[in-house]
C-alpha cells in the first residue's frame, strides 16, 4: 500500500562531474521494513544514504520521505523531516570530549528542546537499556571498546524516536561476536519499535540475521533485488564471486 511507504526514490541520479555515481535509481522502503544495499567500495552506497537524508542532492530524480519530496523543502522544513530520522556514521562519531551522557544528552537538547532536565536523563538512561550499556552512562568514548562505540553511537541516534534509520557500515571494523551482537541489536530495534531502516553493509553475516529485503549496486545502478537467499543462490557469476569473498573474508576459510 502507498500509505506505508516511508522512502520512495524515483530515478535517482548523482553525478560528480563527468563521473556517474548513481543512475536512475528507483527504490521503495516500506515501513517497519529492513533494506540491505550492498556493493564493491565506490558504487554509491553511502551516496545514496547522503541523499536520502538531504546531505546531497541529486543531479536528477526525487526522493519522498513519507511521501514528502524533500528537494523541495526549505532547510527549515528539511530539518523537520531530519528529527525523524537518524544515522549512524561508520565510526560512530561520537565526541571525544563528552561522556556517553553528554553525548546523548546533547542531541536530544537540540532535538527536543522542550524537555526538563529529569526528562532527558530519564530518556538517556532509557536508551541506554535499549542497547544494554546502562552501566556506561559516565564512561568518555576514551574507555569504550569498538563494540561499545557502536552501540552508544545507536543509542544517540535512537534517543530522537527517529521514524527511520539509516546505517552506514555498522559493524565494520568489529570482531565476529561484536557483529553478531549489533546486528541482534538492529533487528530487535526494528521489533520493539517497528522502525524503518535501510542498512549499507558489506557484511553478509549482518544481512542474513536482519534482513528482510536487499539491492546489489553495480555500475551506477541496481543490478540485483531480493531477499538475502536469492542474492546468495544467484547463479550469476559476479554475486558468486562477491558473496564467496566476502564469506572467505568473514570466516578466514
Amino acid at each position: 500500500m502507498a500509505n506505508d511507504r516511508v522512502v520512495e526514490v524515483k530515478e535517482l541520479t548523482k553525478r560528480f562531474g563527468e563521473l556517474t555515481i548513481l543512475e536512475k535509481i528507483s527504490l521503495v522502503v516500506h515501513r517497519a521494513e529492513n533494506l540491505v544495499v550492498f556493493g564493491r567500495s565506490g558504487q554509491g552506497k553511502s551516496v545514496l544514504l547522503k541523499c536520502i537524508i538531504g546531505l546531497m542532492n541529486p543531479t536528477e530524480g526525487k526522493i519522498f520521505i513519507n511521501r514528502e519530496d524533500i528537494s523541495k523543502l526549505s532547510i527549515k522544513n528539511l530539518n523537520k523531516v531530519r528529527k525523524n530520522i537518524g544515522f549512524l556514521f561508520q565510526g560512530s562519531a561520537l565526541y571525544d570530549s563528552m561522556t556517553v551522557r553528554e553525548n546523548l544528552s546533547f542531541t536530544l537538547k537540540r532535538h527536543s528542546p522542550q524537555l526538563n532536565s529529569k526528562e532527558i536523563e530519564d530518556k538517556v538512561v532509557q536508551t541506554l537499556h535499549l542497547v544494554s550499556l546502562a552501566d556506561a552512562v559516565d564512561k568518555m568514548p576514551s574507555e569504550l571498546s569498538g563494540g561499545m562505540k557502536k552501540r552508544i553511537g545507536l543509542a544517540r541516534s535512537i534517543i530522537i524516536d527517529p521514524e527511520l534509520m539509516l546505517y552506514d557500515e555498522p559493524t565494520t571494523g568489529l570482531d565476529p561476536i561484536s557483529s553478531k551482537e549489533i546486528s541482534q541489536l538492529i533487528l530487535n530495534l526494528q521489533k520493539k519499535l517497528n522502525m524503518t531502516s535501510i542498512i549499507v553493509t558489506h557484511d553478509l553475516i549482518c544481512a542474513e540475521i536482519i534482513a528482510d529485503r536487499a539491492i546489489f549496486l553495480k555500475d551506477a545502478k541496481i543490478a540485483f533485488e531480493g531477499s538475502i537467499q536469492e542474492l546468495t543462490d544467484s547463479d550469476n557469476s559476479f554475486l558468486r564471486n562477491f558473496f564467496s569473498h566476502e564469506i572467505i573474508k568473514e570466516t578466514g576459510v
